[in-house]
Parts: C-alpha cells; sequence; structure tokens
C-alpha cells in the first residue's frame, strides 16, 4: 500500500512538471535540414534515472511513457483518435517529418519493456503474469524492431542507425534471456556491444584520442560487406574531415592541380590509406568489401567535379567526343585522376577475385559446398581488366604521355596472355585438343612477347610481381600445349581399340533366327523376344471389281401395252375398293 501511494505521489510529481521539461526532454535530438539525429542512448538512460527506475520504480516510469508519447502526439497533431472512437495510425517513412515521430516508437518500446519488468516483478507471487510479461516483451520487441527500421532510412545519420540497432539487440536479448535462450541472449548482448563501440572510439577520437582512428580502421576492415560496414564508412568520413585541411594539392603525371572540393578531398584521404587497410584486412571478403567502398567514394567525389565543370567548354567537348582546343583546366584534368583511379582499383580488385577463384578451378582441393568456379568466370574478369587498361591512356590531360601509354599497352599484353591461356583451359574441360594446342601457342607468344616488353620499360620495377606471374605462364603453358597435344594422339587411338572390341547384339526375334545358334540370355528372361509383335504390314491381292459391260448392247422389249392393261384393272379394283371402304366409313 505504502509502494502504490509512492508511485501515485511520484507520478503527480511528474506530471507537474512534464510541460516544463519538454524541450529538456528533447535535448538529445537534433534535426538538420535533411538529417536526423538522436542519441538513442543517452536519452533512455536520462528518462529512466529521472522517473523511477532510480529506484527500481517500473510502474512510475511506464506512466511517464505514456504521458510523453500523449504530449508527442498532441504536439505532432498526430492522434490516434477522438473520444468517441479509436482510429490506429502506424508511424512509417513516409509519416517521418520530424524527429519527434522517431521518439513514438522509441517510447512505445520503452513502455511496453517497463510494463513487462514490472509485471515480471509481480510474477514471483503471481505465476500466471508470466505469460502477460511474455507478450508485453514481445510487443516491446515489435516497437524496437519498427524503431529500428525508422531509423535505417537515409533521413538519419550514422550514429542513429547504430544505436537503433544496439537498443534492438538488447531488447531482443532480453526476450531471449527470460525465455532460457542463453546463447541467442548472450549473442544479442554480444552485438549491442558492438554496435556501441564504434560510437565510443569516435568519441574518443574527438576528445584528442590518436588512437581511436586506427580502432575505428580495424572495425571496418572486420566489418567486411555487412550491415555495420556503411555506418562506419560515415564515421571515418566525419574523423577525416579534420584532416581535410592538411590536403590542397595533388600531383598526378608530372603535374600539380588543386583539390577544392570537400568530398574530393576525403576520397583521396581514404585513398592514402586504402593500400594499407586492404593488406591488413583477413578474409576475402573484408579485402572487397573496402575496395567495394573506395570505388562508391570515388563515383560520389566525380560526380562533385562532374557538377563543379558544367561550363568547362573542354569538359562539355570530352563529353560529346569532339577534339579539345589548348590544355585541359586543372578541375578537368583532376576529374581525369579520378577517373584513372576509379580504373585501376577495379583492376586490383578484379586481380584479387581471380587470385581467390584460381584456388577453386577443377582439379583443387574445393571446400564440400563451394562452387567450383569455371574458366570461361576468369576469361570474364581478364576481359574488364584489358578494357580498363585500353581506356586509361585515353583520359584527358595524358593523350601525349607516350611511356605511360607504352605502359598500359604491355600490361594489357600481359593480361592478354592470361586470358588466352584460361580461354585454352575451358577446350580442354571440352576435349578440343586442337583449339586448346593453338590457345596455347598464342599464350606463349603473348606472353614472351610482354616479358620482353617489360624489361624495356623506364618504370618496369613497378610491375615485378606482373613479370614473374608471366614466367610461371610461359613454364605452364609450355607443359599444357604438349600434353595436350599427347591426349589429341590417344583420343583418336582410343575409338578404334573400342571398336575392335565391340560386340554386335543380334536383336531380330527368335521366330526368324532358329537356323542360327547364339547364347543368348534373354530368351529364359520376362522380357523375351520370342516374335516380332505387333507384325510388320504386308501386301495383300486386292478385291476384285466387276464391271457389266454387256447391259449397254442390250436391246429391251416393248411393253406398253402391257402397261395400259395394267392401267385400267387398276382403275376398276380402285373404284370398288373406295366404294367398300367408304360404306364402312
Amino acid at each position: 500500500f505504502l509502494q502504490t501511494c509512492q508511485s501515485k505521489m511520484a507520478a503527480e510529481e511528474d506530471m507537474s512538471t512534464d510541460e516544463t521539461k519538454t524541450s529538456i526532454e528533447n535535448a538529445g535530438s537534433h534535426t538538420g535540414s535533411d538529417i536526423f539525429s538522436i542519441e538513442v542512448l543517452q536519452i533512455i538512460k536520462e528518462a529512466q534515472q529521472q522517473h523511477g527506475l532510480r529506484h527500481g520504480d517500473f510502474q512510475r516510469y511506464r506512466g511517464y511513457c505514456s504521458r510523453r508519447i500523449k504530449r508527442i502526439r498532441k504536439s505532432l497533431h498526430f492522434p490516434q483518435g477522438d473520444k468517441r472512437r479509436v482510429n490506429p495510425k502506424k508511424v512509417n517513412i513516409e509519416t517521418v517529418k520530424d524527429v519527434r515521430y522517431l521518439h513514438l516508437s522509441l517510447f512505445s518500446a520503452e513502455r511496453a519493456w517497463a510494463y513487462s519488468m514490472q509485471l515480471k516483478a509481480e510474477a514471483n507471487t503471481e505465476l500466471r503474469k508470466k505469460f502477460h510479461m511474455l507478450a508485453r516483451m514481445k510487443k516491446a520487441m515489435a516497437y524496437a524492431e519498427e524503431f529500428y527500421t525508422l531509423c535505417e532510412h537515409e533521413k538519419c545519420d550514422a550514429r542513429t542507425k547504430l544505436e537503433s540497432q544496439a537498443y534492438r539487440f538488447y531488447i531482443k536479448g532480453s526476450i531471449e534471456f527470460e525465455l532460457a535462450k542463453w546463447k541467442a541472449a548472450m549473442e544479442s548482448y554480444n552485438n549491442r556491444v558492438a554496435e556501441i563501440e564504434p560510437n565510443i572510439r569516435y568519441c574518443a577520437y574527438n576528445i584528442g584520442d590518436s588512437s581511436a582512428l586506427k580502432d575505428l580502421q580495424q572495425m571496418r576492415r572486420m566489418a567486411g560487406g555487412d550491415m555495420m560496414s556503411e555506418e562506419l564508412d560515415v564515421l571515418l568520413a566525419q574523423t577525416r574531415e579534420k584532416q581535410t585541411a592538411t590536403l590542397s594539392e595533388v600531383t598526378w603525371q608530372g603535374r600539380t592541380v588543386p583539390v577544392k572540393n570537400e568530398p574530393v578531398r576525403l576520397f583521396l584521404l581514404s585513398l592514402q590509406d586504402s593500400t594499407q587497410e586492404v593488406e591488413r584486412a583477413e578474409g576475402m571478403d573484408n579485402k572487397i568489401s573496402i575496395y567495394e567502398s573506395l570505388l562508391k567514394q570515388c563515383i560520389d567525389a566525380q560526380q562533385v567535379l562532374r557538377d563543379s565543370l558544367q561550363e568547362d567548354q573542354n569538359f562539355k567537348s570530352a563529353q560529346r567526343g569532339q577534339p579539345l582546343e589548348g590544355q585541359v583546366s586543372n578541375q578537368h584534368y583532376l576529374h581525369s585522376y579520378l577517373t584513372y583511379i576509379k580504373l585501376s582499383k577495379t583492376i586490383e580488385r578484379n586481380l584479387l577475385l581471380i587470385e581467390n577463384m584460381r584456388s577453386y578451378l577443377p582439379g583443387a582441393q574445393v571446400e564440400e559446398g563451394r562452387k567450383i568456379t569455371k574458366p570461361q568466370d576468369l576469361v570474364r574478369l581478364y576481359d574488364i581488366i584489358i578494357q580498363n587498361l585500353g581506356e586509361i591512356p585515353n583520359l584527358n590531360g595524358i593523350e601525349d604521355d607516350e611511356s605511360f601509354k607504352e605502359e598500359m599497352t604491355v600490361r594489357a599484353l600481359g593480361f592478354k596472355a592470361f586470358r588466352c591461356f584460361y580461354i585454352a583451359q575451358s577446350y580442354v574441360s571440352a576435349r578440343k585438343w586442337k583449339e586448346a594446342i593453338a590457345l596455347y601457342g598464342r599464350v606463349l607468344e603473348y606472353a614472351q612477347e610482354a616479358v620482353d616488353q617489360y624489361k624495356r620499360l623506364a618504370r618496369s620495377s613497378l610491375y615485378k610481381a606482373e613479370q614473374e606471374h608471366l614466367s610461371g605462364l610461359i613454364t605452364e603453358a609450355d607443359g599444357l600445349q604438349y600434353s595436350s597435344h599427347a591426349s589429341a594422339i590417344l583420343d583418336t587411338e582410343a575409338p578404334t581399340e573400342q571398336m575392335a572390341s565391340l560386340t554386335v547384339s543380334n536383336n531380330k526375334p527368335l521366330s526368324e533366327r532358329l537356323e542360327q545358334y547364339s547364347e543368348d540370355t534373354s530368351v529364359a528372361g520376362k522380357k523375351a523376344r520370342l516374335v516380332k509383335f505387333p507384325p510388320d504390314f504386308k501386301a495383300i491381292p486386292c478385291r476384285p471389281l466387276f464391271f457389266d459391260l454387256a447391259l449397254n448392247h442390250v436391246e429391251m422389249p416393248n411393253l406398253d401395252a402391257k402397261a395400259e392393261q395394267k392401267k385400267a384393272a387398276s382403275g376398276i379394283t380402285g373404284a370398288i375398293k373406295g366404294w367398300l371402304w367408304g360404306g364402312k366409313k
């Protein structure tokens, strides 16, 4: 009784100060022109500590959540009906035009959670309330899922997305804990910690912890391509904003140009760390994810430059494929540099994919359930590499650089050798030996020519790894060419030996080969072929047709006299019959 009175007194105290706390409650929420930001964990912690949970009073906190939801609906003109009827309205992406709409889902989840905790305490004496407690916990989970879905929209910033996901995992872990699903509950709580950790490191970086940036980069390398990777990319971009002032210009192919656009500076800073991040990343998926993220940033930076070059006549002419007049501008040259980076990083990503796919070619030890790589898949990747190398020398601003063009030509020649090699491999799998032998010869021609030209390059040391791969390719292709030649000879002799050992089975039925002796075990079986059934059709004589040719030459006698006599007799008889029948009527 005393506890109930204290709760009512606290509720009345809360209600008297609720109206004055509206501005304070929203202190953890920020609304920009297009982006919503909510400090989810801070808002919840403050609300819980100030409204009952400091003393374990879940009933008081539940009442506070209900009143706060009511105030938010009133301020947003988003009621659930009127005094006469209830008209529920759901919050969705189209509805969210103010950050307070997100508060509705958040505090609806908190209200259901607080009620479930209240019922949990009461279930110690009333066991039936445990079922009600689980129902309210599931209700809290539904609202937490709704809140997480709303925050995943592009209207919310990276911090809001991470904290909403952490909150969802916390509620999910609470349900699994009550259901005694210990392993699942532990995973959910660990996920909540993992979602909060990037925010902690970001705060540490902002207060001067230089190691926090490395920690964020390590998290990004471990994230791979999951949902957290995008939020980590945003946080890393925010940490690099402080470093953009140090990057004011960039040098490429002997020409230095200024960097004026902020997104381009951020991308170039990310580019500086990308090589080390790929080397440190563990697992192929994590490495590919870093490349994909970098390419996405490059495309965004290119779009920023493209928008700023709308008034550049040379850039417009280049887009239409027309010849340029004079030297390209600095921003135009910077756009060519970003295009070169995009093409180069695409080549590096494809080479990484090729290195991974080679370990799953036919004949290699492949894990169970892993898809075997076909040689045609590698051919497609090499085609993309060769196409990108062909586009690089044609970029605006470096058309006259003959040494750079020669480097790209030699590299393309080396990759053509690899492409021919895997085309030959596909013909070997189809046992087309002549085509495979011809292609292996072309591989040796391309590879040897590329190795010779690499030695004449001024910067041949930059492509030492590619030269080593080509030397290994020459050795392998030479051996496989002789192997294919031997296989072609063996395949030619094999059919002759097989034909010599063939036995021709007699398919005639037993009734047609009675005079021949043969050991045919099928005669004693259930499907013995004794006679041919159904029998074949045979020709038989046609049924004769008779024609009366003499009838046309016969002269019939004149019967007119007999016809008149018959007519007269029939007239007298008819009259008598008529009289007799008429009398009967």
